[in-house]
């Protein structure tokens, strides 16, 4: 497992990462900064808990809003490869839960 470092909110976190998931990890750790900015530059909370909690908070409700993906079709090469890299997806981060910050 590799540590990658990055920014939120102006301070640095040492992050466990799966080889190979470096680029998502630092997608994810950038949604995260973005969101807590969005909040702390509205101006009406300061404390970095609240903020932390509120772009959680957001950020589930966005992807709990996403339109959940086609199910897959048997036989379907399409489908198929789409199944493997969900469930690949998946076992991935089953197993990178430990060490993880998010």
């Amino acid at each position: 497992m590799k540590q990658i470092e990055v920014q939120i909110l102006g301070q640095g976190y040492l992050l466990g990462c799966p080889d190979g998931g470096e680029t998502r990890l630092r997608e994810a750790a950038e949604k995260v900064n973005l969101a807590m900015t969005r909040i702390r530059d509205a101006g009406k909370i300061r404390a970095r808990d609240r903020i932390a909690v509120l772009a959680a908070l957001n950020l589930a409700f966005d992807a709990a809003e996403r339109p959940a993906p086609a199910p897959a079709t048997p036989g379907d090469p399409e489908s198929d490869a789409a199944l493997w890299t969900s469930l690949l997806r998946r076992l991935d981060d089953a197993l990178a839960e430990d060490g993880r910050l998010l």
